[in-house]
């Protein structure tokens, strides 16, 4: 008999997917360039140059055995040890390549890290909004996610919600920054109120609390700013990121797990987590894309044309009327839909062709995100599009 709770997921399909394969369509009938789909957060910007070279090279010059070969079960130690040198460098910490674990993506990452520091019955709580595939992310290792209500005046953490929440069954905490889909930054204060009171709880509870910090957009912010990083601010940190968003490689499905020294247990996580890959199937990201990434790790793709695609979008949905939280990074703004039913307010979109995605997935009702990687010259040719929808539908 096949396994009933994977058929059942079958009629949950992404509401992103789903619109994407519309906008897919729509496009082959009036041209995918008349189509403004706002949907997929796929970044628009080529990887550097640098990148593109040095695989070129690794395959024109390097030893096929070490290229083409099985990575060790925790990963290529001199990759291990240049990321760790990288965050040191950057972030004022003191990684060793024994804290960092190489996998396929922020995904792979996110499913190591919670099922290191969580059993089956456990509680993880994350902040709406929240990417929507935490939910299988979270269920798929037997603990339950509880989603704390959204501080939509500025989509920073609703303390007031969070501590209500909180209970001696919560073992981690999910957060990300700079966050999908509302663009947020976690600020410093954010950080450190959130750290303090984890502390709080871990005494007061008399376990571990471990925060899992899902970083893949940490390179995109905006006004010449920074992303505070949290493991600076909470010991029991498990950092986990992407190269798909800073060097555009989502296809090459390349991450890590990086395990603050100073959590407890630092020195058994990472082995913990080449156990667990026994169980998932994981068992490393390929070689090849291991030694490409560090060797440009202090390398990002051209992101500016996300802060300017960002200001045209902001300017635009403001000036006609949107309700809309600036966004301090990322590549989505996530306005106040003109109604209630946010589903109901992108299916009449559809009809001018905008592609916008309904928040109801994030975790927040009445909103929409716009995921704005693509081309400045298209969102242009889009506002004509948003003001005609506003003003006809809603007389705006």
């Amino acid at each position: 008999m096949i396994n009933e709770h994977y058929k059942a997921m079958l009629g949950g399909k992404s509401v992103i997917r789903t619109l994407s394969e519309y906008a897919t369509a729509r496009g082959k009938e009036i041209g995918y360039e008349n189509v403004f789909d706002y949907s997929l957060g796929n970044p628009s910007v080529p990887a550097p140059a640098d990148f593109s070279r040095t695989m070129v090279d690794l395959y024109e010059h390097g030893d096929p055995v070490a290229i083409h070969g099985y990575s060790p079960s925790l990963g290529i130690p001199s990759v291990k040890d240049a990321i760790a040198e990288s965050l040191n460098r950057r972030f004022d910490m003191d990684y060793t390549g024994n804290h960092i674990f190489p996998t396929t993506g922020a995904a792979g990452a996110l499913a190591h890290a919670m099922r290191a520091v969580t059993k089956p019955g456990d509680e993880v709580i994350t902040f709406a909004p929240y990417f929507p595939e935490y939910q299988p992310y979270v269920e798929g290792t037997g603990a339950h996610l509880t989603v704390i209500p959204a501080d939509t005046e500025n989509f920073q953490i609703n303390f007031e919600a969070f501590e209500a929440a909180l209970n001696p069954g919560v073992q981690a905490v999910l957060i990300n920054t700079p966050n999908n889909p509302s663009g947020a930054v976690y600020s410093a204060a954010t950080l450190d109120k959130l750290a303090g009171l984890l502390r709080a709880k871990q005494e007061e509870y008399g376990h571990d609390i471990f925060l899992i910090s899902d970083e893949p957009y940490r390179e995109i912010v905006f006004d010449g700013a920074t992303q505070p990083y949290p493991a600076k601010y909470y010991d029991n940190t498990l950092t986990c990121y992407s190269w798909s968003k800073s060097l555009s490689l989502p296809g090459e499905r390349i991450g890590y797990v990086a395990v603050n020294p100073r959590a407890t247990d630092a020195e058994l996580l990472v082995p913990m987590m080449g156990q667990i890959s026994r169980g998932t199937g994981h068992n490393c990201p390929p070689s090849s894309i291991q030694l490409g990434v560090a060797k440009v790790l202090d390398e990002t793709s051209d992101l500016g044309v996300y802060e300017t695609n960002m200001n045209l979008l902001y300017d635009a949905l403001t000036s006609i009327g949107f309700d809309v939280v600036r966004p301090g990074g990322t590549f989505y703004i996530f306005p106040k839909a003109l109604e209630e039913d946010a589903t109901a307010f992108c299916m009449k979109a559809k009809e001018y062709d905008l592609i916008l995605v309904p928040s109801e997935s994030f975790g927040v009702p009445g909103y929409f995100r716009m995921a704005y990687c693509i081309d400045t010259e298209k969102v242009k040719r889009s506002i004509p599009a948003l003001e005609r929808f506003a003003r006809e539908q809603y007389g705006l």
